[in-house]
Formats: C-alpha cells, structure tokens, sequence
C-alpha cells in the first residue's frame, strides 16, 4: 500500500497560486505569478528530486495536470530524474469536465474520488502517490484523512492575495514534524505527518 503524500510550494502567508510563472494560473486577476523563480536554488532542486526518487504514481487536480502536461511530455530525456517518471509511471487526474488524457499513462477519475484514491492506494506499490499542488483535490482529500505525509516548501516572500492551501472551514488537524530543512535562499522545507484531531486547552499564565 502506497503513502499519499503531498508537495506544495507556499508563500509565508499561504499562497500556493501560480508559483513557476505568470500564465501558470492567473484566475481570479491573480497577478503574481512566477514568485518561486528569484529564490530557487540548488537545495529546493535538490529535495525535490529526492521526493520524485520516492514516487510510484501521481495524483492531480485537472490545472495542475494541465500544467504538467503542457510542458513535461516534451521533455524526453531519460536522465532527467523528474521528466522520466512523469512520464512513465500511471497518473491519475480528478476531473468533471475532462473526458479523455492525451497524456500516456493517464487515468481520469471523475466520481467516488476519495474512494477511488483509496482504491489506488491499496494498490500502488513500491513507492509513493504523490500530489503536487492541486489545492482543491488536496483540500478535498485533507477533509477525509486521505493524506498521510505533507511536504510544505515555504519560500520567504508575502504576496497578500492569492489562492491559499489552508482555507476556513478545514478540520482542525494535528500534525508531527518529521523532517526539517532551510535552502541557501531561505525556502523552509518541513515535512509533517497528521496524528490526529487538533487538541486544545489553556496557556499557563507564568505565575
């Protein structure tokens, strides 16, 4: 049984929107698009070739799908560590609106999709399922205990706007950091595993 993992690049006030670029996804007047580019470096490449050496499948919402596969079919070298998987292991794509995938390897679930995710978790062997960005399907999957790792990769800059991964309305969720890192360029990499319902209570006053 595969591990549902999720990678998602965030701004420090939860941004996930857009971050390669300006015509990445600029819905809803979004105007900042392309804030990861001034501060990627070498340690962000390099964890996330590390996370791609984990995978066995992937799981996209239908833009993040359209993202991917806009660009990396067209990327055929066998060396490249993220292109080569990509494209040779199964994806699956949650959409209502898409009928069939040009994309080899490309399954589209559009009913039963926590069930369904369920199903190819039992299934999936050998490695990782992984979701990249996909905020709608990622909250969705969030809502129902479906995601047993998050890989949030923090990067030093506050945009105001924008479409966020956590939203009102999410289940209070509490979490244990598993892994911890900061790049050159200050991207915060932590890696947290869900324990559980948020607990609350009082804070000594000091006295």
């Amino acid at each position: 049984m595969a591990k549902l993992t999720l990678i998602t690049f965030l701004t420090l006030d939860g941004v996930m929107q857009a971050p390669g670029g300006p015509e990445e996804d600029p819905s809803g007047g979004f105007e900042y698009g392309g804030w990861q580019a001034p501060v990627m470096d070498e340690g962000l490449t390099r964890f996330v070739t590390e996370v791609f050496d984990r995978s066995a499948a992937f799981l996209l919402g239908r833009r993040t799908y359209d993202i991917f596969a806009g660009y990396w079919p067209g990327v055929t070298d066998p060396g490249n560590p993220i292109a080569s998987r990509l494209n040779r292991y199964p994806k699956y794509v949650v959409s209502t609106t898409l009928e069939t995938a040009e994309w080899e390897h490309t399954t589209v679930i559009s009913t039963d999709v926590a069930a369904e995710v369920a199903r190819i978790k039992e299934r999936t062997h050998g490695g990782e399922l992984q979701i990249y960005g996909s905020g709608v399907l990622a909250r969705s999957l969030m809502a129902q205990g479906l995601i047993d790792e998050y890989h949030l990769l923090v990067h030093p800059v506050v945009l105001g706007r924008g479409r966020r991964l956590f939203t009102d309305g999410g289940p209070p969720t509490a979490f244990e950091v598993t892994d911890s890192r900061t790049t050159p360029n200050g991207i915060a990499i932590n890696t947290y595993r869900p324990t559980g319902r948020a607990a609350f209570g009082s804070v000594p006053d000091g006295t």
